[in-house]
C-alpha cells in the first residue's frame, strides 16, 4: 500500500492508493465479518509489525514473506481491509 501526500494551503492530506502485486486473486480461508477496527492501523498489531519491519531492515522485503503475511493475516483479524 502506498501513501502520497498532498499539501495544499499549508493543510496536508494523506491519499492512500493501492498497488497491484500480482495478477492471482488472494487465498481466502473464510470471508471476514463486516466491523469496523477499533483501532487505527498504525497502532494494530504491533508484535507482526515488529518482526515484519525488523526482518526487512536487515534482510530486504524479499526475504520476509512469511513476516510480512502474517502482519496482513493479524490486521485482517482486526478488521481491517488489507
Amino acid at each position: 500500500m502506498l501513501f502520497h501526500f498532498i499539501s495544499e494551503m499549508g493543510n496536508t492530506a494523506s491519499v492512500k492508493t493501492e498497488a497491484s502485486v500480482s495478477a492471482e486473486p488472494p487465498a481466502t480461508t473464510a470471508p471476514a465479518p463486516e466491523t469496523k477496527p477499533k483501532k487505527k492501523i498504525c497502532c494494530a498489531c504491533p508484535d507482526t509489525k515488529k518482526l515484519r519491519d525488523n526482518c526487512i531492515v536487515q534482510n530486504g522485503e524479499d526475504a520476509c514473506g512469511k513476516f510480512i503475511e502474517a502482519h496482513l493475516q493479524c490486521l485482517r483479524a482486526e478488521g481491517f481491509n488489507v
